[in-house]
């Protein structure tokens, strides 16, 4: 993948207005901080400009790959996780906070010992994340920083594409999502059985747990307790739906044409032409063309539940096409998951979470419509 401009493309800057406009509402006066890594330049610089378009005022925190190698290397993940006082004195005076993935080097990253990334996430992740309740802060985490060359190699996939897939995503009018999302919520909750059809093969019931679908279009929810925690801060770009199911009822079978990934800090591993049977309300096999050996394993060392329905995700982002990873925000595409499900709303604490990705489905809910071919009706 060649290498990232620092200036940004017409594409960026419009993505950027798109962004701090209609999802982050960034108003005259705010402070807003912009977290870069050296792939993310030129974004990052569109978003800082778009925040001064609208009278915002924006501070840039560069975090430089070698800097953070050459720590780690080291011995030194500990203290990278200790944020400077000027840092957290930003972040305490900050009004929205815009957040970039790195470093860029995914391939290495995945080859850090547990304990350096636990000492280096442990530093500042509860600290961060308590101190943005604390004060209301409002954002997003920025997708585009997954588009590594490392990453590109691994999945081979093309870097430009996949780049402008995400920004084209970030497009998206929120409020249409937003409609849409809040349509598809009303044909799931208070429903039972939920029927995916395809004519791949797929055939499956499912039932709902009875806790509400959460829309996620793109809108932080800073203090909103239908929400997690951590959901003033939102994926961007984002368009989802998700509801927990019962993890006691499933009886057919789910064929993938998405790929799908670890749901994890970090997508480890990618698994596509997948295919999950359920009897009696359990897995009872499954398979994969790719990654079927990285799935078995993590399956096998895992808890109890990993072998019950977790949750349903629908997506809703109407500009999202074929980008690596969010393959589930293309509208109407299915994804479903085994194994826990606390973190929407079920009851299901199993550590195991696999999906398969299905785009084009049918989805009924006790008998009625509510996804067909990629609409959301």
């Amino acid at each position: 993948m060649a290498a990232v401009s620092e200036s940004p493309s017409s594409l960026e800057r419009a993505a950027a207005r798109n962004l701090v406009r209609k999802y982050l509402h960034v108003k005259p006066d705010e402070n807003v901080i912009v977290e870069a890594w050296d792939h993310t330049l030129s974004m990052s610089s569109a978003m800082v400009d778009a925040v001064r378009q609208e009278g915002g005022s924006a501070f840039l925190a560069y975090e430089n790959d070698d800097a953070w190698w050459s720590a780690v290397e080291r011995g030194q993940a500990k203290p990278l996780g200790r944020l400077s006082d000027p840092e957290w004195a930003a972040i305490a005076a900050a009004d929205v906070y815009v957040q970039f993935w790195g470093p860029a080097d995914s391939a290495r990253l995945e080859k850090l010992d547990e304990k350096s990334f636990d000492e280096w996430a442990a530093g500042w992740f509860d600290r961060w994340y308590k101190l943005a309740r604390s004060t209301g802060l409002r954002g997003g985490r920025m997708g585009l920083g997954w588009v590594t060359e490392t990453r590109v190699r691994q999945w081979g996939v093309s870097g430009p594409r996949w780049r402008r897939a995400l920004l084209e995503a970030c497009l998206a009018d929120p409020e249409e999502v937003t409609r849409s999302g809040s349509r598809l919520a009303r044909g799931l909750n208070g429903g039972r059985k939920v029927r995916i059809t395809h004519p791949n093969g797929t055939d499956l019931e499912v039932a709902l747990a009875g806790t509400p679908g959460r829309v996620y279009d793109g809108h932080p929810h800073p203090n909103d307790k239908t929400y997690s925690e951590f959901d003033m801060m939102a994926n961007l770009p984002e368009g989802r739906l998700r509801i927990a199911l019962d993890s006691k009822t499933a009886e057919g079978r789910i064929v993938s044409n998405r790929s799908s990934y670890d749901e994890v800090w970090f997508p480890w591993a990618r698994y596509s032409g997948g295919a999950f049977e359920f009897s009696g309300g359990k897995l009872a096999s499954f398979s994969f063309e790719e990654g079927e050996t990285q799935f078995a394993k993590k399956y096998a060392r895992s808890k109890p539940g990993r072998d019950r329905t977790g949750s349903l995700v629908i997506g809703l982002n109407p500009k999202l096409r074929s980008a690596p990873y969010l393959e589930d925000m293309e509208r109407g595409t299915v994804q479903l998951t085994v194994g826990g499900n606390t973190y929407s709303g079920g009851s299901n604490p199993s550590d195991f979470r696999g999906a398969v990705r299905l785009a084009g489905a049918e989805v009924r809910v006790d008998g009625s419509p509510v996804v067909r071919a990629g609409k959301i009706l």
